[in-house]
């Protein structure tokens, strides 16, 4: 009789089932095995992802992987070099090894035709960083095959960037407490951290995280489709980019992966339809788990809202599998939660759609139009004088594009600030002839008005915040040069088309060789309107940073329908110079909407605020933006620990949503709110766990539900109403002056009157 049973329990619908592994950190929804007709649907979405450059040919791959050889062995070299300069003896020398390490989508199997390689060179104990950044970049100059060399050594991930026989390589250094490094080196142990520096240990995070990932995966292939299929899409949606505040390589990882945990048997045109109805349905913002978070004795900090303040303002947590567990979606905002939280139901209604045979897998890769959602925009323009320093003044002023969102969404009557992550080459028209331009658009959705014919609105205060600390940062590193400017001007719809050609306007099938570049892993390029391409700061698949959060507030909901009813005018308010210089004369071209140009960067020395000893918990705005939180208690050695880990040299809150949007003359003004931590039990990490099901689908409202954690409440969190948030840890400290130089700073008001 258990013969009998047994033998029924070991196939199911004529298949062999093998005893199943658990992976993750509840048992799985579904173990069904695959029919004929997912096998089906799963070779047309290969099909249909191959017009747009997601899979490399056999010899591009083997390619990439002499590449890898060659620079493995310069290494060996290297290293063997430095150990005989440093007086070891001829029998470790020839023992001392060394190894390259790949991570990000190269190391998981996704990457793209034309993408770079994310690699980690790993040296023995004697030799040290500066070595790498000096000898070894000396080596690399010589070699005949290596171009575009440069060295990031101040870099939060200090890097050394370089092409190798056409291929891009982002290499970085970690030294371990070895005498040498064996050719089987496993970096999966978390012995390996132990007497590291925190740059080590950063370094090495990025491919401990993604050698985990690919160890708590069921079926490596099925989950590599899936990702690949899952990336292009949120490119082509136009929410990939961790810079911008959507999700990064890693964090799309590790959603899909989560997804294969909970469907271990299923292929992956069914996996990509299971995670848009798990993500579309999750409750936000308990976190998504790969693992058990485990303890170790090395003392490093973790995310862990229980312990940490700081984490519970996390809105969207996705936690790193490998130690020390860090959220890696700490710069995702209200809005942007928000958008891919819609995008994620709109893919479930496609892929919906697609499994019942009435539309193809090119719908789900269709691209969205932001030009035609909303009625008013932000142009955030940024300039340079040259090419080289247009390049590297545009990857600053990007990276902070979502400190401008994060100042907008605070404005009570935003709803949502939609920045696009592609940027567009700018018009002559707006700017001088001789300068190389770049523009990025933040779609705006208004509050509706209620009980009043008109309110006010000024966004002076919101968008001088931001321009006030790109000019800080720049001046900080050394980076402000003549000829760099931000201006940012807001137009409605009917109005973009003096900034953007109409194919961009209108919604039109692109060529295959645009869908190419366009959805390549390897960063796009931008060219000016005289033909010159201008390489763009680009969002890669390297790893996850330690960070501290940015946002923390309420989501809000687009309200589309209530702008049909809204006319928005700029009103008539002449702009004043903040050093005293007489009034700027609006533009006769007044259908441009008005504009805060900030020109050149002279001294502006920030006005003194008056230090007031707050209430715990009350919040201080200052003059540029940056908003105080004072400290709950001194911190910990833990928490100091935490912050060098984030790179965080001063944890400051920053404002909840502002009553009025308040000029720069304005004295700050205490708010009496406080808010109560809350801290939960050490249900913290625990998904709500799924009965086991014997291998039968459970009711997927239900399941998912349970999984979103309505029940048990895993993640602590403060009362989001309020909207408090959180800055970024790259910020410069409110208190660093403005920069100096020989050119005014001009700064104008943008001023709207809300009708109703």
């Amino acid at each position: 009789m258990r013969e009998m049973s047994a033998s029924n329990n070991a196939t199911q619908g004529g298949q062999l089932q093998q005893p199943q592994k658990h992976y993750g950190i509840t048992s799985s929804i579904s173990l069904a095995f695959p029919r004929e007709l997912d096998h089906i649907y799963t070779h047309k979405l290969t099909e249909a992802m191959k017009p747009f450059g997601v899979f490399e040919d056999e010899e591009e791959l083997n390619h990439r992987l002499v590449v890898l050889g060659k620079l493995n062995d310069l290494v060996k070299e290297w290293i063997a070099e430095i150990s005989e300069t440093k007086n070891l003896p001829l029998s470790a020398i020839a023992n001392v090894g060394g190894k390259i390490f790949t991570f990000g989508s190269y190391r998981l199997g996704v990457h793209t035709k034309g993408a770079d390689i994310d690699a980690l060179c790993v040296s023995p104990r004697h030799v040290e960083r500066p070595d790498f950044f000096q000898s070894f970049f000396e080596k690399l100059k010589l070699h005949e095959g290596i171009k575009d060399l440069r060295a990031v050594e101040d870099a939060f991930v200090p890097v050394i960037k370089f092409k190798f026989d056409s291929i891009e390589i982002d290499l970085l250094f970690a030294r371990l407490a070895l005498p040498a490094i064996p050719d089987n080196l496993d970096l999966r142990g978390d012995s390996h951290l132990r007497n590291l520096d925190i740059r080590c240990i950063r370094s090495l995070n990025g491919c401990r995280v993604t050698d985990e990932i690919l160890h708590l995966v069921p079926n490596k292939e099925n989950f590599r489709l899936t990702l690949r299929a899952i990336k292009l899409w949120a490119k082509r949606r136009g929410i990939y980019s961790n810079m911008l505040g959507f999700l990064g390589g890693v964090s799309w990882a590790m959603l899909v992966a989560r997804t294969c945990q909970l469907y271990p048997n299923a292929v992956a045109a069914t996996l990509v339809h299971k995670f848009f109805l798990v993500f579309s349905k999750w409750e936000w913002p308990n976190p998504v788990l790969l693992k058990q978070p485990e303890e170790s004795n090395l003392n490093l900090p973790v995310w862990d809202p229980r312990v940490n303040p700081l984490d519970r303002y996390h809105l969207m947590p996705i936690i790193t599998p490998a130690y020390p567990q860090q959220n890696s979606t700490y710069n995702v905002s209200t809005s942007t939660r928000t958008i891919m939280t819609e995008e994620f139901k709109h893919g479930l209604a496609v892929t919906d759609e697609i499994l019942l045979g009435k539309v193809e897998w090119s719908k789900l890769f269709e691209p969205p139009n932001l030009f035609q959602k909303y009625k008013h925009y932000i142009v955030l323009t940024a300039s340079a004088s040259t090419e080289e320093n247009h390049l590297e003044w545009i990857g600053l002023v990007e990276s902070k594009i979502r400190v401008l969102v994060g100042n907008l969404e605070r404005n009570e009557y935003i709803t949502l600030a939609h920045v696009n992550p592609q940027s567009f080459p700018g018009s002559k028209e707006h700017c001088n002839e001789n300068d190389f331009v770049s523009m990025w658009f933040i779609g705006i959705s208004f509050k509706k008005v209620e009980n009043a014919e008109s309110v006010n609105i000024d966004l002076t205060y919101d968008i001088q915040a931001f321009t006030d600390t790109v000019y800080r940062q720049a001046n900080n590193i050394s980076m402000l040069k003549d000829g760099m400017k931000i201006e940012a001007t807001h137009v409605k719809k009917r109005q973009l088309h003096q900034y953007l050609p109409p194919d961009v306007l209108q919604k039109k099938k692109k060529s295959i060789a645009e869908i190419n570049r366009n959805s390549n892993g390897g960063g796009s390029k931008r060219c000016s309107l005289d033909g010159n391409p201008l390489d763009s700061s680009r969002d890669t698949d390297s790893g996850t940073p330690f960070s501290s959060p940015v946002p923390a507030s309420k989501p809000s909901k687009p309200n589309t329908d209530a702008e049909d009813s809204q006319n928005i005018t700029p009103s008539k308010i002449p702009a004043m110079c903040v050093d005293g210089s007489p009034p700027i004369q609006p533009s006769a071209k007044t259908d441009l909407g008005m504009s805060i140009p900030v020109i050149g960067s002279k001294p502006v020395d920030a006005p003194a605020v008056k230090s007031v000893q707050p209430s715990a918990g009350s919040t201080i705005p200052t003059v540029v933006g940056l908003n105080v939180i004072p400290r709950l208690a001194s911190p910990t050695n833990s928490q100091t620990v935490q912050m060098l880990l984030n790179g965080v040299t001063n944890a400051n809150y920053t404002a909840p949503k502002r009553p009025h949007s308040p000029s720069m003359e304005e004295s700050p003004k205490r708010l009496k709110d406080t808010e109560k931590l809350t801290v939960s039990d050490d249900s913290t990490f625990k998904e709500p766990y799924p009965p086991d099901n014997g291998g039968q689908e459970q009711d997927p409202g239900q399941v998912l539900e349970s999984l979103g954690g309505t029940k048990p409440m895993p993640i602590p969190t403060i009362d989001t109403s309020r909207s408090q948030r959180l800055p970024s840890n790259e910020l410069p400290d409110a208190s660093s002056p403005l920069p100096t130089s020989n050119l005014r700073v001009i700064k104008n008001s943008i001023r709207l009157t809300l009708n109703r």
